[in-house]
Parts: structure tokens; C-alpha cells; sequence
């Protein structure tokens, strides 16, 4: 949590009982120099919105989707004034189950409607949505980000049907998806291995600027994309536009997207069909970075060759830390992986997300340990949901 948002939480606890929003929103407001727009107050760390109730539980409209939408890259805190106590909850999309007031036309190319406080979840995951996991809480969704959550708040706002599908497991694709962790373990034993590291160390070296210049973008999906698309990107014209964009201080980068897919680089061997996710760790940032669809993973480990790895790119801001290449299933990245399964549409076991301490642990210590039975135990967990 950063100084100023903790700050934030002081503030309004210091008030308990004050039960008078505007009075609290205008001591918030001078304390903190905050910039109010309509009834939102917001800097660069944060934005809050404040609201009364006689109770915790509160319905009352709190904000339009569009109007989130404009502070959805930061902590959106929305405060709760009741007679006794201030209460702080995290309301920013990810948090969202759906959008109440006039929403019928909410498309994913219509942002219409505003959100109730009874749309915020009170618990995502088994963690609180409470003050004290604000900063917990914010960096489940700071990788997911509005665009992403988006579809989902659509799907569940208007019972429109879910575009994903559900992968279907038979027996024989079971036995499959189990044997992918002995497949990791033969793979990273295997020379392919570290042929494969060195195609991607040799493009992080390729452009090592670009990279270091791309890391100081402070939109985590921009970024993100970016630092992919320059090390596996298969249109040079589009990198060096990136490239120029870049040099240019970050001016100009041009629209694009990146393929929807489970990994960012292919690479088939004659034992071994692999699918690399590109991962970048910026080492001074707290993060969770996202990790893969869960049912594009199961589908594609029903692959009989099939195997699964990570290439995570750690970065500080004057050099690159480390490059390391691990299976999915390696000890400490398997223990570190959040499975987002409320945040899932009706037709999608959901997606996951990596712990990012561990990740700078593996940067720093990498190790390529499997333990197969606990890989296993995964994969069946995931398979049943």
C-alpha cells in the first residue's frame, strides 16, 4: 500500500463517527490535496468516493461505469459513513458483480449504467474486501485491468451469453492432462530446454533498450504487452514502430493487440510442443501478474507432447536483473498460483494469477523443481471446477 493511500485509510479511520460524509469528504479532500470531480476525489495513488448508510450494507448508486472507467488504473476506494464506523472497500472493476442502473444497452462498445454498493463484492477469493487487504486486494486486479473485466460485467449485467467455452474433459484427455507434469519434468532435463532459453535470451539482448525503455510505462498492460510483442512479436514493421514510439519518450505507440492466446511464443520440437508465456517482472513494483486461462491451459495440455512454460523477465530500472525459463509447474510458481474463479463468466472455470514475490525470488534464485504428485493434484483441482 502506498504512503498516500495509507494515509488515506488513517484519515478515515481517525473520523469514526463523524457520520456526515460531506464533512469527511472535505477534511479528506484538504488533508490529502485531492482534486474533486463531481463526487469523486482523486490523485494520482487513488480515487475515493464517499457514501452514508445507517449499516455496512448499503445500495445506494455509487458511481457510472464510464466515470470508473477513467479511474480504474489506480485504487478506487469507496467510503462508507455510517453512524458509528468508516468503512473502505475496494471497488475498482475486478470487484464488480455487476452493473445495476441503467445498463439494458451495456455492451462491451456501450459503457452505459453505474454500479450499486451492493454490487461490490464483500469477499473475492477468500480474501476480505476490507481496508487492511487493500493492497492485497488491488493487485488481483491491477493486471486484469477495465478492458478485461469488462466482458464478464456485461455477461453477468445482462445475461447475455458467455463467448468462452468450457473445456470438456473425458477420461482419455484426463490421463493426458495428468501426464503433463512428467512431460515438464522431461522437458526441462532436456537440451530443447535450453535451446529454447536461448532463442528468448537472444531477443532480450536484441533489444535490451527498447525493453528498459518500455519498462518505465507506468499502464501495467500496456507495458506488459509491449515488452512481449518487442521479444516475440512476429511483425518487424509493428516492432519498430514500437521501437520509434519508444525512443520518441512513449509518444505515438501505436494501437495493437496481442493474440488472445494461452502462450506468446510456439516452439516445436520432435519430442516436445511447447507454449511460452512471456512474463515481465519489474523487481522495485508490487505485482500479481496474470498467469494463463484455465481452460485454454487444460486444452492445451491434452496435447500428447504438449508442455507448458514461463519466461519471466526480471527488470529494474537501469538493467536487466535475469531471464528464467520454468515449467508451469515448478514447486514455488505452482504454490504461488491464485486460481480467480469468481471473477469467471458462467462459461469458463476462470483464470489465475501469479504471487509476484515468488517470481522475484525466481529471477533472483532460479530452480526448475517439479513435484509431480502436487503438480497432479492441481490439475485435478482445476479440472473439477
Amino acid at each position: 500500500m502506498t504512503n498516500t493511500v495509507q494515509r488515506l485509510i488513517s484519515l478515515i479511520g481517525q473520523h469514526d463517527g463523524i457520520n456526515d460524509k460531506g464533512r469527511l469528504s472535505t477534511i479528506v479532500k484538504d488533508e490529502l490535496d485531492l482534486t474533486k470531480d463531481r463526487s469523486v476525489y482523486y490523485c494520482s495513488a487513488f480515487a475515493v468516493r464517499f457514501s452514508s448508510s445507517a449499516s455496512r450494507s448499503f445500495g445506494n448508486t455509487v458511481l457510472s461505469l464510464s466515470n470508473l472507467r477513467k479511474y480504474d488504473d489506480r485504487p478506487f476506494i469507496v467510503c462508507l459513513v455510517t453512524p458509528s464506523k468508516n468503512y473502505c472497500f475496494l471497488a475498482n472493476t475486478t470487484f464488480l458483480k455487476k452493473i445495476s442502473h441503467g445498463s439494458r444497452e451495456l455492451r462491451q462498445n456501450n459503457i452505459r449504467g453505474s454500479f450499486n454498493g451492493s454490487d461490490i463484492v464483500r469477499e473475492f477469493e477468500g480474501i476480505e474486501n476490507t481496508a487492511e487487504n487493500i493492497d492485497r486486494l488491488y493487485a488481483i486486479h491491477a493486471d486484469i485491468g477495465f478492458e478485461e473485466n469488462l466482458p464478464r460485467l456485461v455477461e453477468a449485467t445482462n445475461n447475455i451469453s458467455p463467448s468462452g467455452i468450457k473445456h470438456v474433459v473425458n477420461n482419455v484427455v484426463s490421463d493426458t492432462i495428468l501426464a503433463a507434469p512428467q512431460r515438464a519434468i522431461q522437458f526441462t532435463r532436456a537440451p530443447e530446454s535450453a535451446t529454447l532459453k536461448s532463442e528468448l535470451d537472444a531477443k532480450v539482448e536484441e533489444f535490451k533498450t527498447e525493453i528498459l525503455l518500455a519498462a518505465l510505462i507506468e499502464n501495467v498492460n500496456v507495458r506488459g504487452r509491449i515488452i512481449e510483442y518487442l521479444i516475440t512479436g512476429e511483425d518487424d514493421a509493428l516492432r519498430q514502430e514500437l521501437i520509434s514510439a519508444l525512443k520518441a519518450g512513449n509518444r505515438g505507440i501505436p494501437p495493437f493487440k496481442t493474440d488472445n492466446t494461452l502462450g506468446d511464443y510456439h516452439r516445436k520440437f520432435d519430442f516436445f510442443d511447447t507454449e511460452t508465456d512471456v512474463k515481465t517482472k519489474i523487481m522495485v513494483l508490487n505485482s500479481n501478474p496474470k498467469a494463463y486461462n484455465l481452460d485454454k491451459m487444460l486444452e492445451f495440455l491434452s496435447g500428447e507432447q504438449s508442455v507448458f512454460m514461463f519466461y519471466f523477465v526480471g527488470v529494474d530500472p537501469d538493467k536487466i536483473v535475469n531471464t528464467v525459463l520454468v515449467s508451469m509447474f515448478q514447486t514455488d510458481l505452482l504454490k504461488a498460483t491464485i486460481l480467480l474463479r469468481h471473477w469467471a463468466g458462467r462459461n469458463s472455470r476462470g483464470v489465475s494469477q501469479f504471487e509476484g514475490k515468488v517470481i522475484n525470488d525466481l529471477i533472483l534464485s532460479p530452480n526448475c523443481d517439479i513435484d509431480e504428485d502436487s503438480a497432479k493434484d492441481f490439475l485435478r483441482k482445476v479440472m473439477a471446477l
